[in-house]
């Protein structure tokens, strides 16, 4: 392609700027920031997120972090705010108002409205001597030096500084409210990655059935065992404790070695103290077994009795890879 160097070069500049506007927020990480967290971790309501234009799709996008990561939030669209729907805010809100320059007509229509409920007013905007700026209790500044655009108009790295801004608050509380993994999970229950948080081995083995042989049941039997429950795989039993299992590869491998099988026990091929994984496990630490140990089912104890097993295809059917 002979446009290729040149739309490689446009690529690789817009990066670099974009770059550039998200590191020069490092300044911007400052007392005002910090107040900012605190005033919202210690709100006894929510985070209600504003703006217009690309500034309103930043704030939804940020509104959806909080949300996942254990901060209340709504989006209130600026130009929807002044016609009705600023009676979302509620007087313990917290609002974040997000403008480039912080002259919008709609922001500089909604601000007064917002002070004189008595809400705390936080500006995420890139001109600190704003309107906006002037009249917020805290300002996060995300000023950039110019758009990726080469026009100086599309708002990219703007919207992308707003947009690191809002991470950045998110993770802070985050951590000051000791967000879990398992807290995670309660509020991304869909999907594999709610799957790979919450589902747990006992949620996929009990469908199964549950094979299993004394340590001196024949090859025949043995066999007969695998067969019938359909997991590629036995337990191997010893005064009703788990001593061994039997897979198919080792049924395999021991028709290699005899050509005669019928004296074989069940205690002559297994292989002794197996990988095992306890019944309330994550299903994704059974998966990290399998792929640690290059196998494809792993029994499952409760506590010391041996209760069933837990194949890889077990696995896979929920989408957790």
């Amino acid at each position: 392609m002979k446009n290729l160097e040149k739309i490689r070069q446009i690529a690789l500049q817009t990066i670099a700027m974009e770059s550039k506007a998200v590191d020069n927020l490092k300044n911007s990480v400052n007392q005002d920031f910090a107040d900012a967290v605190e005033i919202i971790y210690n709100s006894h309501g929510r985070v209600i997120v504003t703006g217009i234009g690309k500034s309103a799709h930043i704030a939804s996008k940020i509104v959806a972090t909080l949300n996942s990561t254990g901060t209340p939030a709504i989006f209130m669209h600026a130009a929807d705010a002044i016609h009705g729907d600023l009676g979302i805010v509620r007087k313990e809100d917290v609002v974040i108002a997000i403008s480039k320059s912080g002259e919008t007509p709609e922001i500089k229509v909604l601000v007064p409205l917002i002070k004189s409920r008595g809400n705390q007013l936080i500006a995420i905007v890139g001109n600190i001597n704003s309107y906006l700026a002037i009249q917020s209790d805290k300002v996060l500044n995300v000023t950039v030096e110019k758009e990726a655009c080469p026009n100086n108009l599309a708002p990219t790295s703007s919207t992308t500084a707003q947009l690191v801004m809002g991470d950045a608050l998110a993770v802070s509380l985050l951590e000051l409210r000791g967000f879990t993994p398992g807290d995670f999970a309660k509020i991304h229950p869909g999907g594999t990655l709610g799957k790979r948080l919450y589902m747990r081995v006992a949620d996929l083995f009990e469908r199964n059935q549950v094979p299993k042989v004394n340590i001196n049941e024949t090859m025949e039997n043995v066999i007969l065992e695998i067969s019938s429950k359909r997991l590629g795989a036995t337990a191997v039993m010893q005064n009703q404790v788990l001593v061994g299992v039997i897979t198919d590869g080792d049924l395999r491998r021991m028709l290699e070695k005899h050509t005669d099988f019928k004296e074989l026990k069940a205690a002559d091929i297994m292989t002794a103290h197996p990988q095992t994984i306890q019944k309330n496990r994550l299903a994704v630490d059974a998966l990290g077994i399998m792929k640690e140990n290059n196998i494809t089912q792993l029994p499952v104890l409760a506590g010391e009795k041996y209760v069933g097993v837990v194949h890889l295809h077990d696995i896979l059917k929920e989408g957790i890879l």
